[in-house]
């Protein structure tokens, strides 16, 4: 089966898999895609997982593991794209992330007589498992991800289960902050991968107001109560430190300043959902609550 073959008939997969064809009838080709530009790190890990990393000719702003894929040629950001950028490295297959754009950019990708496969987002041990069948099936490498996906909904059940172990019956309450620009935090609600490494690592999100990222109210942040604080690890200073935690108007009066419970992770590893999905539940775990009993 080709992938344009694939594209044009998605409901075989049973997965709603939200794959667009864009290419126009009288442009389908036999070979597979060789010049595939992959937009969105969990995407770029699976490709390299598969052992196709051959067939990569670019790669997004967000991939940057395995530390190899540093190497390709970068296009931006993947919701920031530009048509020119993408185009330049003359791909045959676009291979994106849900939410990669901006949607102007997709238009005028879809006149461009390229495939484009949109790889959905859902942030859960499903949606891992999701990504990597997609991925697999649109690289014509169905064994080696069946494969994978074996290895990987082994690690991650073992993950969850230790998580939950660990958690009993006294969950801790988690705000993610993703920024705390101008001394005002922006915080991760429902619906995010914050809230679904939260969920997994055997916590509770302290947000459930709202889904996505928005900047909290004072107010808010005292109601939520966090016990711990979860950030992003910058690899420098500039971002949550225990004693700014302390200092913050914002934070300094939550369980977690007090506690000074900080706990930062690598954001690439913590909220992109690709094949490393169960190391982040085991290591956001076992920040929160220490080796499982």
């Amino acid at each position: 089966m080709t992938l344009f073959s694939t594209l044009i008939s998605p409901l075989r997969t049973g997965l709603h898999l939200g794959l667009l064809a864009l290419l126009p009838a009288h442009a389908v080709q036999a070979a597979p895609p060789e010049r595939i530009v992959s937009i969105g790190g969990a995407v770029t890990e699976i490709v390299y997982a598969l052992e196709q990393e051959s067939r990569l000719v670019a790669r997004d702003t967000t991939s940057s593991f395995p530390i190899t894929a540093a190497d390709l040629p970068n296009v931006g950001y993947a919701r920031a794209l530009s048509p020119e950028g993408v185009l330049s490295v003359d791909p045959d297959l676009i291979l994106a992330i849900e939410g990669a754009g901006p949607p102007e950019t997709l238009e005028v990708l879809k006149q461009a007589n390229v495939g484009y496969v949109e790889v959905p987002e859902v942030f859960s041990a499903d949606g891992v498992i999701s990504k990597i069948k997609i991925v697999g099936e649109t690289l014509g490498q169905e064994e080696a991800a069946a494969r994978l996906i074996e290895s990987v909904s082994a690690d991650l059940e073992e993950a969850q289960r230790l998580a939950s172990e660990s958690a009993g019956d006294s969950p801790k309450r988690v705000l993610f902050v993703l920024s705390t620009a101008g001394g005002r935090i922006t915080a991760a609600g429902q619906n995010t991968g914050a809230d679904g490494i939260i969920t997994m690592a055997g916590a509770v999100n302290a947000i459930t107001e709202f889904s996505g990222y928005k900047q909290l109210s004072d107010e808010a942040i005292a109601a939520a109560a966090p016990d711990v604080i979860l950030a992003m690890d910058r690899g420098d200073d500039h971002g949550l430190t225990t004693e700014t935690l302390q200092i913050l108007p914002a934070l300094k009066l939550t369980p977690a300043a007090q506690d000074g419970a900080l706990i930062r992770m690598d954001g690439a590893l913590l909220l992109q959902f690709g094949p490393r999905a169960a190391s982040a539940v085991k290591d956001l775990s076992l920040a929160l609550y220490g080796a499982a009993k």
